[in-house]
Order: C-alpha cells, then sequence, then structure tokens
C-alpha cells in the first residue's frame, strides 16, 4: 500500500483534537486540533482581541476558551453556564508548515484534568473528532512530512529512557536511517531501469546490462545491509533496555543488590529470610543503557503455597532475562539450592554474584569460587557498596558488542526494519546469483523487485494497512 491508498484508507479528511500531554496536574496542558476546519473551530471557542481565522502563522495569541453554545442554550430557556472556560494562548500553523502538513491550531491551557477535559469537549462541539492513537503523526507521514521510520523514530523518542536511547531516537527522527535506505533504493532503481530497457527493447540495438558494474553495485549494498545488520542487537538495547533479573536462595542479599544497583531503597531488605515474595522492577541507567532490574523471590525447596507460586513467577522473569544475576553468600558454603539454580540457568547468560565479601574471609571466599572456576563471577558487598560499579561494568561490556566510535553511526533498532532488510539482502544474493548463472534478466529484476519492495517498508514506500496500524496503535492520543 502506498501513501496515495493509505489516504483512503483513513478518515483524513477529518478534523481531529486531543490532549497532547499527560493527564494529571500541571502548569500547562496542550489541546491540539489539525485538519482543514481546525482554523474554523478555533474561530468558535477562542475569544481575544484577533479571530484565529486571522492570525498569522506561526504566532501565538492571549485570549480565552469559551463555550460557544452557552449562550444559545439559554434563549432555548436552557439554565445558564459559565461561558468562559479558560484563559489560554493559541497558537496556528498553517499549512504545509505544521507537524502533521494541515492547518493546526494548538491551544495551551492551565494543566488540569478538568480544564483540558472541559476545552477537548469545545473542539469537539464545535465540529472535530477525537484523534485515534498516533492519528497526527500518521498524518505527518501521509502528508509527506516524515516517513515511516521518522514516525516510529517520534514514538522511540517519547519512551526513550537514556541519553543514549534519545541520541538514537533523534538521529533516525532527522532521517539518518531514511538517508542510507534512500541511498540503496535509488542505486536499485537505477540497474532496475537499465534491466527494464534491456527486457522492453530486446530486438533492438541496445547496449546491454554491464553485468560486471551491477553486480559490484549489488554486492556493495549487501555488504551494506549486512553491516546494518549487525547493529540490530545493540540497537534494540539503545531502544528497549536491558532485562537484568537477580535470583538466589532466600536472605542472600538479592533486595540489597538491587538497592545498591539502583542507588536507592526500592526493595524492603531485612534479615528475615523469604522478605520478597513477588516481583520488584525498576529501571536505572548505566552509562547510557536503560536497564531494568527484577528482584525475584528467594528460591528454596518448599511446600509454602506463596512460596511455590513465587517461584513460578522468578521462573518466567528467568525465561524473558537477557542477563541473570546469580547471587550467593559468600559467608557460607555453596549450597544445594546454588548449584540447582545454576544448573537450570546453564543456557542462558549469567554472572555469578558473590555478596557479603565484607564479613568472609579471602579462605571462604576462595573456597566458594572454585565451584565456579570455569564461570564469569564477580565480588560484591551490596550493602557497603564495593565491587557494585565492576557489576554495571561486566553488564555493560557483555551487552553491547559496538565501540564507542559506531555509536556515532546509523543504528538499526526495530525489528520491523531488521526483518525488512533481511528479506532485502536475501533477494539481493538471489539477484546476484542470477546474474552469475547469466540467467535471463527477467529473473534478476524479478528478485531487484523484491529486494526494492523489502527496503521501501522501512520508509514506508510500501506498507500494508497491517504495519500501519501496529505502528500507530503504539502511539498515545494527541501525538
Amino acid at each position: 500500500m502506498t501513501k496515495d491508498t493509505a489516504k483512503n484508507t483513513y478518515e483524513l479528511d477529518d478534523t481531529i483534537t486531543a490532549i497532547s500531554t499527560p493527564l494529571g496536574e500541571g502548569g500547562i496542558g496542550i489541546v491540539r486540533i489539525s485538519g482543514k476546519e481546525a482554523i474554523k473551530i478555533a474561530d468558535k471557542m477562542f475569544r481575544g482581541k484577533i479571530a484565529p481565522s486571522r492570525m498569522e502563522s506561526h504566532t501565538v495569541h492571549y485570549g480565552e476558551v469559551i463555550d460557544p453554545f452557552s449562550r444559545q442554550r439559554r434563549d432555548q430557556g436552557e439554565p445558564q453556564t459559565q461561558e468562559v472556560i479558560d484563559e489560554v494562548l493559541l497558537t496556528v500553523f498553517r499549512a504545509p508548515k505544521s507537524y502533521t502538513a494541515e492547518d493546526l491550531v494548538e491551544i495551551s491551557c492551565h494543566g488540569g484534568y478538568l480544564v483540558l477535559s472541559k476545552v477537548l469537549e469545545q473542539a469537539l462541539n464545535s465540529g472535530a473528532r477525537l484523534a485515534q492513537p498516533g492519528e497526527f503523526t500518521l498524518r505527518a507521514f501521509v502528508n509527506g512530512r516524515i516517513d515511516l521510520s521518522q514516525a516510529e523514530a517520534v514514538a522511540e523518542l517519547i519512551r526513550s529512557k537514556t541519553d543514549l536511547g534519545h541520541k538514537l531516537a533523534l538521529r533516525h527522527l532527522k532521517g539518518d536511517l531514511s538517508e542510507k535506505i534512500n541511498s540503496y533504493r535509488d542505486k536499485l532503481i537505477d540497474i532496475l531501469v537499465r534491466l527494464e530497457v534491456e527486457i522492453d527493447f530486446s530486438e533492438e540495438d541496445i547496449e546491454p546490462l554491464n553485468k560486471t558494474e551491477a553486480l559490484r553495485e549489488i554486492e556493495s549494498i549487501e555488504k551494506d545491509l549486512e553491516n546494518l545488520l549487525a547493529t540490530y542487537h545493540d540497537g534494540k538495547i539503545l531502544r528497549e533496555g536491558l532485562n537484568v533479573v537477580i535470583i538466589g536462595k532466600p536472605n542472600v542479599g538479592k533486595s540489597s543488590l538491587l538497592n545498591a544497583l539502583l542507588k536507592e531503597d526500592r526493595a524492603i531488605v531485612t534479615p528475615i529470610p523469604g522478605t520478597t515474595r513477588d516481583i520488584i522492577s525498576e529501571y536505572a541507567n548505566f552509562k547510557g543503557i536503560p536497564v531494568r532490574l527484577v528482584d525475584t523471590a528467594g528460591y528454596r525447596i518448599s511446600k509454602d503455597t506463596i512460596e511455590l507460586e513465587g517461584i513460578r513467577r522468578t521462573k518466567i522473569e528467568i525465561s524473558e532475562a537477557d542477563i541473570i544475576l546469580l547471587v550467593i553468600d559468600d559467608s557460607e558454603d555453596v549450597g544445594t539450592e546454588d548449584l540447582e539454580l545454576e544448573r537450570q540457568i546453564k543456557n542462558s547468560q549469567y554472572f555469578i554474584v558473590f555478596n557479603k565479601i565484607d564479613i568472609v574471609s579471602e579462605q571462604v571466599t576462595k573456597k566458594n569460587e572454585e565451584k565456579f572456576m570455569d564461570k564469569s563471577f564477580v565480588e560484591v558487598s551490596a550493602l557497603k557498596g564495593d565491587g557494585i560499579e565492576n557489576l554495571r561494568q561486566m553488564i555493560i561490556s557483555s551487552a553491547l558488542t559496538l565501540k564507542k566510535d559506531q555509536t556515532q553511526g546509523v543504528i538499526l533498532s526495530s525489528l520491523r526494519h531488521k526483518d525488512a532488510l533481511t528479506r532485502a539482502k536475501r533477494s539481493l544474493s538471489l539477484a546476484k546469483d542470477s546474474l552469475h548463472k547469466n540467467l535471463s534478466p527477467e529473473f534478476v529484476a524479478l528478485d531487484l523487485k523484491a529486494a526494492l519492495d523489502a527496503i521501501g517498508e522501512v520508509i514506508g514506500k510500501t506498507v500494508t494497512d497491517d504495519i500501519l496500524n501496529k505502528i500507530f496503535s503504539e502511539f498515545c492520543i494527541g501525538k
């Protein structure tokens, strides 16, 4: 599906409105209106020195939002209502120089739920309809202001939890990925044009495609795609974060370790074994990497119903972990339950964390560590903070494969993009094989078109209803 068919699929002739700031109390809240009737609707509900229809684009004006229908209700004998809703600042953005490339009005009012709801109600009563999730950004895409990868970057930017994730989203929004994808498309289109000429005018005296040159260009694109796909693992971590699960027997210091890694008291810590009965999770920033730290219930052989449920949930978290921290109390001998837990996670990426080194002798520590000599382990004191920074660095180093200077380039972070470019690379490989085997140019052209379509999915040159629905349904309403 192209942008033109998207215009027919979605109700893009309507004027839409929504609250574009988080609900709750705040100094300012914004109600946004976009569409061909946006400025007319603003005329009905705004009272100031100048009507919105007479305002210049990108100018801000003070005034009041009123209930335009209160006078009509009084004339009809209904009880009088308060005419003024709020004192506001109204900004007009005239098409095409707006976020949606349509006429757009933003009303900045006092940031309370009741006030925002009443302003939104006046916009709805004046002829707008409530926007669907992501519909403002969808219109920006359909109207050609941004491509699909940039639209997805808007959501990435909103959800970013660290500086590195924020910078990655900004680069995508700026169009770094789009620029690279468009360069691939231009090269493939050029090869396809030369192939189509050879196919359509086979009986004419037309110079055939230079296969050596075409192979060189296809191999160059294929290599670039391979390098780009190799960045996905790290891009996914920068975008979504690492899922780090802390496991161990009761009272080995799992909750203390969580608090130490977070640098705050998030989990309750007591000397009583089994204090943590449920899953506790919190995000932390490890040198620009978002990390979800999960504290789990202590593992021990038990028939207690609550403990069994906690262990069941722990196993679910283990199955979804990127990295597991198996905490062992270094002041005690390694026990059967410690070894059983290590056996359960042997196919996962994990570290052994020997805790409580501040209260144990080096001799005892050495004895315990000898049982895990072929494993990655670290010594810490969660209570005093010893070794915690070393553990953070181990987590980051084991997760990221990119070098620091490579994080400045284009990085793939979306599974959708990875899937599309993997298919494109596969089609390029088939086209290359066809050229090597001197097959008919029709076969080569077929594979190149498939590669072109797959690459086009990244920026929305070729896109289906299902893809658009999935992408924009994950947005918040008002964006």
